[in-house]
């Protein structure tokens, strides 16, 4: 495991010299940095993460619901101190913007699928159909190489759809493919699930890129700084949720009488449940409109 973490040291030293090298050095003006908003924000995110990472450990359910408690109020403490001052860390204007707020709540609900699926693949793959551990790291690769291989794509898809037709679209595709991990018996050949997860790879970028672009399309300048912050908080705070959920239905899965006592049945269920999940997240997608992201496609046109 400590290799992981060697290798990360020359892949980050590269992206910040490239970050360096290419990013333009675009400053904003200098304003008060709102502490007290931010410790109130952080501790709702910290209780509300630790609240669902240990709600299935034995004997923690009390405290997990206390922690969950102490975050709401945390995060109702923050909501209006950022009515009463000048320049909260985030701003309520941010929430006014349709496709910022279409976007963070698209981003919640459909990474509470998408973000349990590497997490259950891996564990799946071992302990239920007992592959060995660099086995099981090899057949999830393949979702990341699709993650890149299709990025030259997500323009010309854009353009000729739409954000709004992609991210419906996408977004239930990805759900069914999610689903789909459940039909392969236990015995089945490893280049069923390359090509699966091939698939869910392929999407998973197309949604990554099409979620995260719409969410800051539409904010004025002085609201980008805010707003990529609290996108990123949001996508964090969803993939620890995500996590969280598909172990708690793991868990549950494996005790029901649905699965009869087989861990891979249990998977099994788990995987459609988290299919739904993503699958049903499209409709948040619903609401955009056709000509929302249009602004993004010229100016790629451009």
């Amino acid at each position: 495991w400590h290799w992981i973490f060697l290798i990360n040291l020359p892949i980050g030293a590269l992206g910040i010299w490239l970050a360096l090298k290419v990013m333009p050095n675009i400053k904003g003006e200098k304003g008060r940095f709102d502490m007290v908003g931010f410790l109130l924000f952080a501790a709702a995110a910290c209780a509300l993460s630790l609240s669902v990472e240990i709600i299935t450990h034995p004997g923690a359910l009390l405290f997990s619901v206390l922690l969950a408690v102490f975050g709401a109020a945390a995060l109702w403490l923050y909501r209006e101190h950022a009515k009463r001052d000048e320049a909260p860390i985030y701003a309520g204007h941010l929430f006014q913007v349709r496709t910022f707020r279409i976007g963070l709540g698209g981003n919640l609900a459909s990474r509470l699928g998408i973000s349990s699926a590497p997490f259950l693949l891996a564990l799946m793959f071992q302990v239920a159909l007992g592959f060995s551990a660099s086995l099981s790291g090899w057949l999830v690769a393949p979702m990341a190489l699709a993650s890149l291989l299709v990025k030259p794509l997500i323009k010309p898809i854009m353009t000729r759809f739409g954000y709004r037709k992609v991210l419906i679209g996408n977004t239930r595709i990805l759900g069914l493919l999610i689903a789909a991990v459940a039909l392969p018996p236990a015995n089945a050949s490893l280049w069923v699930w390359v090509a699966l997860l091939f698939g869910i790879g392929l999407c998973n970028s197309i949604q990554f890129s099409a979620m995260n672009t719409l969410t800051i399309a539409d904010l004025r300048p002085y609201q980008t700084g805010s707003g990529n912050s609290l996108m990123a908080v949001n996508q964090q705070l969803a993939m620890g949720f995500g996590i969280a959920l598909g172990a708690l239905m793991l868990q549950w899965f494996s005790r029901s009488s649905l699965a009869g006592g087989n861990l891979h049945t249990a998977f099994r269920c788990t995987f459609a449940a988290t299919g739904a999940i993503t699958f049903v997240s499209g409709l948040i997608f619903v609401r955009l409109h056709r000509s929302d992201g249009q602004n993004l496609i010229e100016v790629k046109k451009g």
